[in-house]
């Protein structure tokens, strides 16, 4: 960092105000760049936290169901529904993806929400958090669905804040396209968006007092009566569901406490380089943030208000380039929040331990073969589970990303969806079509080293072996 003693926010103020931002996160962005500009990189030091032992698991919870099905008038469901699915080649949200049995998953999100209005005879409001991106593609989806209709505004935006250059800490600057010189502010920006936006005041005057968040692209997250009737009954002001960490989830945020007892959320970017084995060590850190979270309306409210709308979440300062797709243009600071690392600001949040039937998002497109399998069943409900006949663990699935990254090249070669109820593992290597009617069974490996697109024929059954379809 060269230029500390710069620091001038009065360029990002005016930037801000040009764009009509509201105050709040004008307030907010100021406290962020305040710390930045202090030398705050926004790391957790190992020798600052402690790991996080035991937490209630979801068996604690079904006590609570009765209390739960009491609640549900005070209760809606938020998802966040701001994401392109970029990474896999897509332009438009990443909810608008067929996810299986020809449904979006915003399709299934609103027959799941209208499936549990219909069970409790009592209207369940959905919400989206969209950005400008997915706003309108999103609305014509629900207006599909007149029983989602309700008294409260379907969607709120989040925000955009400004870049930060690295070398001068002034705003970033790029006439080539100046959407580049802003960046969302993170999922940690929700708690203001439903504030800015008018949301929280709307949902508490109708009797909304549990809102439960989660990530569009993650089917498992269904409104639990359980878990929903423990935080009304204990009062509980935070919950985050929260998995245990395998050997994949290394790299995601963990669960760890202050010193002085408060749960907090460290993400990989907020660990120093000296403490990553620590972090990555899945025996010491033991759960996985699920960005499933549950948080009572009152006391955001009343946190809120405790600090004129700066919650103060834990800073994460990810360094970037202004655009990019260009490793040349000029170095920049994106400074975000996450949605979870709310925990460390609510006293008295707490953690529910929960199964990966609550956490299947989809960030890759093994994620969505997987998904759109016979693997997973889907119920009268709308709600996903792992098929009950499946007698193997999780699936583990490895698509070569030069050829199936994107959901274009995707879709391409796997027209139909082979059987995987009965499969283990798989990995493809190579440019391979999956034809009509395949059966993999334990652990299959498929390679074509030819350069020239192959098939796997139709009704084809591989099983515990290597297929070379290179010939």
């Amino acid at each position: 960092m060269t230029n500390h003693q710069s620091g001038n926010f009065a360029p990002f103020e005016e930037r801000m105000r040009r764009e009509g931002l509201p105050e709040i996160v004008i307030d907010n962005f100021r406290y962020y760049y305040n710390n930045v500009v202090a030398g705050n990189e926004g790391l957790i030091h190992e020798d600052a936290i402690e790991p996080v032992t035991s937490v209630p698991g979801m068996d604690e919870m079904g006590a609570f169901a009765a209390a739960g099905r009491a609640a549900i008038r005070h209760a809606a469901v938020l998802k966040l529904n701001g994401g392109l699915g970029t990474s896999m080649g897509l332009d438009k949200a990443k909810s608008l993806l067929v996810a299986r049995d020809g449904l979006t998953f915003l399709d299934i999100i609103a027959r799941q929400t209208v499936a549990l209005s219909e069970r409790y005879d009592q209207p369940v409001p959905l919400i989206l958090m969209n950005s400008f991106n997915t706003d309108a593609d999103s609305r014509a989806v629900l207006a599909q669905y007149p029983a989602l209709q309700h008294d409260l505004p379907l969607t709120m935006m989040q925000h955009k804040v400004p870049k930060v250059l690295q070398d001068t800490l002034a705003p970033a600057e790029w006439p080539a396209q100046p959407s580049l010189e802003w960046c969302p502010p993170g999922h940690g920006e929700v708690y203001i968006a439903l504030a800015t936006s008018g949301m929280l005041q709307a949902l508490l005057k109708r009797g909304i007092e549990y809102l439960f968040i989660s990530n569009a692209d993650n089917l498992g997250a269904t409104l639990d009566t359980g878990i929903l009737g423990y935080v009304a009954q204990q009062q509980v002001p935070f919950l985050m569901e929260v998995t245990d960490r395998t050997e994949a989830d290394k790299k995601g945020g963990h669960l760890a406490r202050r010193k002085d007892g408060q749960l907090v959320l460290r993400e990989v970017a907020q660990c120093p380089e000296e403490d990553l084995a620590a972090f990555q060590d899945i025996t010491r850190h033991k759960y996985f943030n699920t960005n499933n979270i549950w948080v009572n309306l009152r006391q955001l409210k009343q946190l809120l208000e405790e600090h004129n709308n700066v919650l103060k979440l834990p800073m994460i300062r990810n360094a970037k380039t202004v655009d990019p797709r260009d490793s040349g243009s000029p170095a920049v600071f994106q400074l975000e929040t996450a949605m979870g690392a709310a925990i460390a600001v609510f006293p008295g949040a707490q953690a529910v331990r929960v199964t990966r039937e609550r956490f299947m998002p989809v960030k890759l497109c093994s994620d969505l073969l997987a998904l759109r399998s016979d693997v997973y069943v889907l119920d009268e409900d709308f709600c996903i589970h792992t098929n009950p006949e499946r007698q193997r663990g999780p699936i583990t699935i490895g698509l070569d990303n030069k050829y199936y990254k994107l959901i274009a090249d995707f879709e391409q070669r796997f027209p139909y969806t082979p059987s995987l109820i009965d499969c283990a593992a798989v990995s493809v290597q190579g440019d391979v079509v999956f034809d009509q009617d395949i059966i993999l069974q334990g652990h299959v490996r498929i390679v074509n080293r030819s350069g020239t697109q192959r098939h796997v024929p139709a009704s084809a059954t591989m099983r515990d072996d290597t297929y070379d379809v290179s010939a």
